[in-house]
């Protein structure tokens, strides 16, 4: 009998040992199919906030999307933007212009400084960079990316609701500027405008591309929203156009992903995934062969997401939150959103340049505190686990 079961006992430990070596073997190859994916470790910037505290002229503003110009030079493009004086840090004596923005010189703090611009209406006072090519509403200034002619820049033209839905505003139309000349002073720049054919899904929510560009093998993919309607709730999408690079202001080019094909009809698109934000990033970690998608959770929120992805248009993987901003727990009408990352602020290879904005849904309290309505600077790190 003793025999006997110590040969079962035996026999169930050469089992469990097989099993075991299973397990572990469709592990690893579950960890190879899956390429693995970073980890982050995220640090504040104060060198780069310190750079956008300025008393008089801007002195803050929303949006933040960033493009190199050259190799020391890079364009900030911002959206509502404060313009005025600072005086014992609250908003004197200032308006706010729909769009700004800035040229930065040199390649990172201590060493860059930051010239901003807005226009000028003929009696002096600021107003908006940009403007309406038909003269209604404003313009939200979105990303923008250089091609072989020139500087091309996406916006959202927008209009006051006299019922004052959301927030008081909404969608009328999306434009595409091309401005030829952008080495010359702002202030010379030529700028043409063309609409943009893709304005919304009909009955569903509305569309929009340009949320960010992304240069890839002759190739713009130019990221996008699709809204629909879940439950009572509008929720919003990836959505992902492709078009050659020297093609962007002719439409008859432009492409778009839909089950692995790219189709002519964009509404068709596919949804690449869900809880996104009009603004958002996309950057290609080379160390890594991933692609990495941030943004403010559901547009609005204190999370910021990341998302990996072994190509641009996906599969993309769970949403990871890898920061919560603070200033969220300062009061019930403080907001966090327009998080997004910046390659072309980035120096070493395994990290990216994150901005979000903390600001008011209280006008009074956002005038009354300077400290709000300007990017608030991460440095994201990536590391495998």
């Amino acid at each position: 009998m003793g025999q006997s079961t110590e040969g079962e006992r035996a026999k169930m430990l050469r089992l469990k040992s097989s099993v075991q070596k299973t397990f572990l073997l469709l592990f690893l190859l579950l960890l190879v199919a899956c390429g693995g994916q970073p980890a982050l470790r995220v640090d504040p910037l104060p060198s780069y906030d310190a750079l956008f505290e300025t008393q008089r002229g801007w002195t803050g503003a929303d949006g933040a999307y960033t493009v190199r110009l050259s190799d020391t030079e890079t364009l900030w493009l911002f959206g509502d933007t404060w313009w005025g004086e600072i005086r014992d840090g609250r908003h004197e004596n200032a308006t706010i212009v729909n769009n700004s923005i800035a040229i930065q010189r040199g390649v990172a703090p201590p060493d860059a400084t930051v010239k901003f611009y807005c226009s000028r209406a003929p009696d002096g006072m600021p107003r908006a960079f940009f403007r309406p090519l038909d003269g209604r509403g404003w313009l939200w200034v979105y990303h923008g990316v250089l091609a072989p002619d020139g500087l091309y820049l996406f916006f959202m033209q927008m209009q006051r609701t006299p019922d004052q839905v959301a927030f008081g505003f909404e969608t009328i139309g999306a434009w595409l500027a091309h401005v030829s000349n952008y080495r010359d002073p702002p202030g010379q720049w030529r700028i043409v405008q063309y609409r943009l054919p893709w304005t919304g899904f009909p009955n569903a929510g509305s569309t929009f591309f340009g949320s960010w560009v992304l240069k890839r093998d002759g190739f713009f993919y130019v990221y996008g929203i699709a809204e629909e309607k879940i439950y009572d709730r509008l929720q919003k999408f990836m959505v992902l156009a492709r078009v050659p690079e020297k093609g962007l202001p002719d439409f008859t080019q432009w492409r778009f992903y839909a089950d692995g094909q790219w189709i002519s009809d964009f509404t068709a698109a596919m949804h690449l995934c869900a809880g996104m934000a009009n603004e958002y990033s996309v950057s290609f970690l080379a160390d890594y062969g991933k692609y990495v998608a941030l943004y403010s959770q559901d547009g609005i929120s204190k999370n910021i997401i990341a998302r990996f992805a072994p190509a641009p248009w996906g599969p993309w993987g769970d949403p990871v939150t890898f920061y919560q901003c603070p200033e969220a727990s300062q009061g019930k009408d403080i907001i966090c959103y327009a998080a997004k990352g910046h390659p072309d602020l980035t120096i070493a290879r395994d990290e990216l340049v994150v901005t979000y904005v903390a600001n008011s849904t209280d006008f009074y309290t956002m005038a009354a505190d300077a400290q709000l309505y300007r990017p608030r600077f991460l440095r994201v790190r990536f590391t495998r686990f």
